[in-house]
């Protein structure tokens, strides 16, 4: 028995030995050769249309306060001799407005006022009423024909208060040419008073009342002429468009993971109809831009929009802003390393087989991807505790799981060659396969949580600059949500699409 005994364990630490030499000469070194690749599609240089629409709420009282600044206080005129010979006179009237008032009607915008002033009628009365007695007489009565007859080569000075009302009502609309219609309509109403001249009694306002009108119409034209080709709507635009043409630094999405870029590139402008309502003007507009993260910056070019595109009345504003996230593989394969290296698969201590994870890489193929896993396994079945290096390759398909924000992989199946790849140790080989083949399934994921939170910064920043309250104008702008929608990829980069959605609007209190 001692013989046996003793016989049995040299054989076994023979045969122990010669695995261990076995697996010390050739387990290394054991490699599967990767799987040939089917390289997919370049990916098309693409961004994404995105929109910002906010409306702007303009207060009455501060259109009432730049129209009191520019409108004039008062005006002058004069009328031609209204009874030619028979009275030698002049006739003028100097006319003083009130505050204005700004009301929004559903007729459009009026801007209301009233007028004081003085008309003054001086002269004398001509040689010729004394001729015309009779004639007169019979016109406008004996007595004043006779008394125009007495009066004939004496002079006079009347004056008269004149009072009434000015309402201009205005229903703005947008032009495409970058311009505002003003669409100006005036009501001039005066107080109907007598005049007496010579003792004959003239109703001057229904004489003067149409020179009034074309006054006030005349005012009018020239501020409807000086709205009508006034720059500053497209002065403003061009500015804006200008700041908003470029690449925002956004700095690393993480630790250890690339700088990336935001990308805005303006290409339409667009705005719907002023609203009238009874206390705002209120007046709806945005643009669509180019938007892409990029792991560089870039110089973009944005031609200004030679037209504005009038749409539909919107109520709401609103930011819905879609950028494209390229991923190259180099970056994916750091994070895909840095999550798996070191890891041990299975969890379970009691497991048969532990394999340890040295290294991982990403590639593309088809429409599927290749995870190229070197791993170190060893079984714990037997006591002689064998261990094996190999290059094991794992297919599996990018599914985007938008609730969690990561990338996971399905349909994973290993690779024929994977088992060969252990060399000698086919043990190690049947133990641990499986192993690694579920552990892949729930542990071979990209964690995309970075990259969104780093593309609602971007989103953030670049709307940041409307975020602002200064000189009577107050904007509100917030992201409201993101959600990743989409993957598509190409042998060197996976493209990543986010939505992001939001809100905006803005209050102006003052002019300048």
């Amino acid at each position: 028995m001692r013989r046996i005994f003793i016989g049995a364990v040299v054989v076994a630490v023979f045969f122990g030995g010669t695995l261990w030499a076995l697996d010390f000469f050739f387990g290394d070194s054991a490699s599967g050769k990767r799987p040939a690749l089917a390289e997919p599609p370049p990916l098309k240089p693409v961004s994404r249309m995105s929109t910002i629409v906010a409306p702007i709420a303009i207060a009455n009282n501060a259109i009432r306060d730049v129209m009191e600044a520019q409108a004039p206080r008062n005006v002058t005129g004069k009328r031609d001799n209204p009874l030619n010979d028979v009275v030698k006179a002049d006739v003028g009237w100097n006319i003083n407005r009130g505050p204005l008032s700004v009301n929004g009607r559903t007729d459009g915008m009026a801007i209301a006022t009233t007028i004081t002033g003085e008309l003054r009628a001086t002269g004398q009365v001509g040689e010729q009423a004394g001729k015309l007695t009779n004639q007169l007489s019979g016109m406008i009565g004996g007595s004043i024909g006779r008394q125009v007859g007495q009066l004939a080569g004496k002079p006079f000075d009347q004056k008269i208060a004149i009072n009434g009302n000015v309402t201009v009502v205005a229903k703005p609309t947008l032009q495409p040419n970058w311009r505002i219609e003003p669409n100006l309509t005036a009501n001039v109403s005066v107080a109907d008073k007598p005049m007496n001249v010579a003792g004959i009694k003239l109703n001057v306002m229904q004489e003067i009342k149409p020179m009034l009108d074309r006054t006030v119409n005349e005012q009018m034209a020239k501020l409807q002429a000086q709205l009508r080709n006034d720059p500053t709507l497209e002065e403003t635009a061009r500015r804006e468009w200008t700041k908003m043409c470029r690449s925002i630094s956004l700095g690393p999405a993480g630790a250890n993971m690339p700088a990336l870029w935001l990308e805005v590139k303006p290409t339409q402008a667009i705005a719907a109809q002023p609203k009238i309502d009874p206390n705002w003007l209120i007046v709806t507009g945005g643009v669509q831009a180019e938007t892409r993260i990029t792991p560089a910056e870039t110089k973009p070019t944005c031609p200004f929009p030679a037209q504005l595109q009038i749409v539909p009345p919107m109520d709401q504003g609103k930011v819905a802003i879609v950028v494209p996230i390229d991923l190259p593989f180099t970056e994916l394969n750091r994070i895909l390393e840095a999550q798996l290296k070191d890891k041990v698969f299975p969890d379970d201590p009691n497991a048969p087989v532990q394999a340890t994870v040295q290294k991982a890489t990403l590639a593309a193929s088809g429409d599927r991807l290749l995870i190229s896993l070197k791993v170190r396994a060893k079984e714990k079945k037997s006591w002689f505790g064998l261990g094996a290096d190999a290059d094991v390759f794992v297919w599996g398909k990018p599914q985007l799981d938008n609730k969690q924000q990561i990338l996971r992989f399905v349909d994973m199946t290993l690779d024929v060659d994977s088992e060969a790849a252990f060399g000698l140790a086919g043990t190690v080989a049947n133990i641990a396969i499986p192993y690694i083949q579920a552990s892949m399934a729930d542990k071979a994921v990209i964690d995309l949580k970075p990259f969104a939170a780093s593309a609602r910064k971007a989103i953030e920043q670049a709307i940041s600059d409307f975020q602002k309250e200064a000189n009577g104008v107050k904007a509100e702008t917030s992201v409201t949500g993101i959600r990743l929608v989409g993957i598509e990829f190409d042998a060197k980069t996976l493209r990543v699409i986010a939505e992001v959605d939001g809100t905006a609007r803005a209050l102006v209190t003052k002019l300048q």
